[in-house]
């Protein structure tokens, strides 16, 4: 391992990568058991107006925030692995650091797209 290791992984260790995902599971936990049981306490019945009741409120709006962003942390730590582990161990060399890091690009990317685009939508901002 080396200063590639340290500059593509989300923490500092594998220790904090594997606590960082332990977090972001449980916010997402959350986020979706919260969904579930509001779709469910309305039934049938949910409107346009009480979903929009619902994400007008800053706390759910700061609740769908952290759950994208946990989502994007959970992802990029399980990409980088799997691409560490499988890219590396097949393709030896630069090539394998070509790929990875191609790869890490072009999400973290999409990923900050996305991310501006969830902004955009919860705070028209």
């Amino acid at each position: 391992m080396g200063m590639v290791t340290a500059a593509t992984s989300f923490g500092r260790s594998g220790v904090s990568d594997w606590l960082i995902q332990r977090f972001t599971a449980i916010v997402m936990l959350a986020y979706t058991v919260f969904i579930v049981f509001y779709l469910v306490s309305h039934g049938k019945a949910i409107t346009y107006a009480d979903w929009s009741a619902l994400f007008s409120q800053t706390w759910m709006r700061v609740f769908s925030l952290c759950a994208l962003l946990s989502i994007a942390a959970h992802a990029w730590i399980g990409l980088w692995v799997v691409l560490t582990d499988y890219v590396t161990e097949r393709l030896m060399g630069r090539k394998a650091l070509s790929i990875r890091m191609l790869v890490l690009g072009i999400f973290a990317i999409v990923t900050l797209a996305y991310v501006a685009w969830v902004i955009d939508i919860l705070w028209g901002v």
